[in-house]
């Protein structure tokens, strides 16, 4: 008896989404993407080009993998990879609800910290498990997604992830078991609050992350995120080469000894950017609520303020009303200067 090969669904396939089935499309498995018409069309007429910049672009031509639009899509799959924004978490396991085959897997490769959990509430019946994705993929252009970095995909340690860890592996990603997927997960939620600084400058991630203002303005960022995680008892897991207490001092080096010291953030494609800045650029709504929003929630739950990471959540809503790709771009000098009046007593 021949082995039984897994079936996999994407709900949300934006770029990440892409990305991922994309991936595991070309290596044979059998994928349904599912998302918005437009996209989806996009992918029915040209097909799908995966990009980094280590490999040559690979094309999967019209038809693989399959795409739809609607939820009832993931009827067959055994694996349902979850990709949609968080603000569209409770929607989407409401209309996962009635089309999940018994002993179906859900995997949220989602920002943000309670996706699983919104995931759970509205699928009792399933096996909800948690993973990030530690790496940006934007949409270079219509049905082209282009991974900006290196990274090892993550999934909680269970079970139910065996089969899933075997298909990315034969797929060339790199993903990795983790029993302390929570602090995974605060450890990325501080790694993503570059991203509304990202988005608001307007620069390549590489070019913003090599200019000593930008650093500083998250490095105040963290500063407070730490402060609100001590307070609530969390200890992010280590996911680079220092450990997360010491990423504001690195942040604050000088230009010339942080491109020596942290030589491995820079290594990013010189065209790479947030996904924030994607979503500002296509007049997207962004997850600004679920990343320095978090935060800001956070330290007001123990008592304390978070005035940097609030300040970036008044800019990015205000550039969230501008006219799709015209927001201001701030230099790095201008938006620290926001930061540090905002923390101002």
């Amino acid at each position: 008896m021949s082995e039984h090969r897994p079936k996999f669904a994407v709900l949300g396939a934006g770029s990440i989404g892409c990305h991922l089935g994309g991936s595991l499309a070309a290596a044979g498995a059998d994928v349904t993407l599912i998302g918005r018409p437009a996209a989806m069309e996009v992918l029915r007429e040209k097909g799908l080009t995966l990009s980094d910049s280590v490999r040559p672009p690979r094309h999967l031509p019209p038809g693989r993998p399959a795409v739809a639009t609607t939820p009832d899509a993931a009827a067959e799959a055994d694996y349902v990879l979850v990709t949609v924004k968080t603000a569209a978490t409770g929607a989407a396991g409401r209309e996962l609800a009635g089309h999940l085959k018994p002993g179906a897997v859900v995997v949220s490769f989602q920002n943000g910290l309670h996706n699983p959990a919104t995931l759970r509430a509205a699928l009792p019946a399933a096996r909800v498990l948690a993973g990030m994705v530690p790496y940006n993929v934007v949409q270079s252009e219509p049905g082209t997604v282009h991974q900006g970095m290196p990274g090892t995909l993550m999934v909680e340690d269970a079970p139910e992830a065996t089969t899933l860890m075997r298909a990315c592996k034969e797929a060339g990603l790199a993903i990795e078991a983790r029993g302390d997927i929570s602090e995974v997960q605060h450890a990325k939620l501080l790694m993503n609050l570059n991203n509304a600084i990202n988005a608001l400058s307007g620069l390549p991630l590489r070019t913003q992350l090599a200019q000593r203002p930008y650093r500083l303005c998250l490095a105040l960022c963290h500063q407070e995120a730490l402060a609100a995680y001590r307070a609530a008892g969390i200890r992010p897991a280590r996911l680079g080469p220092a450990p997360a207490w010491l990423t504001p001092y690195v942040l604050r080096l000088p230009d010339a000894l942080f491109r020596r010291v942290a030589a491995s953030a820079l290594r990013i494609d010189a065209h790479a950017r947030s996904s924030m800045w994607e979503d500002l650029q296509r007049g997207r709504p962004t997850e600004i609520d679920t990343l320095q929003g978090e935060i800001v929630a956070l330290a007001e739950r123990h008592g304390l303020r978070a005035p940097a990471n609030h300040r970036m959540v008044d800019l990015v809503r205000e550039a969230e009303t501008a006219q799709a790709g015209t927001g201001k771009s701030w230099t790095g000098p201008d938006l620290l200067a926001q930061l540090r009046r905002a923390a101002r007593p």
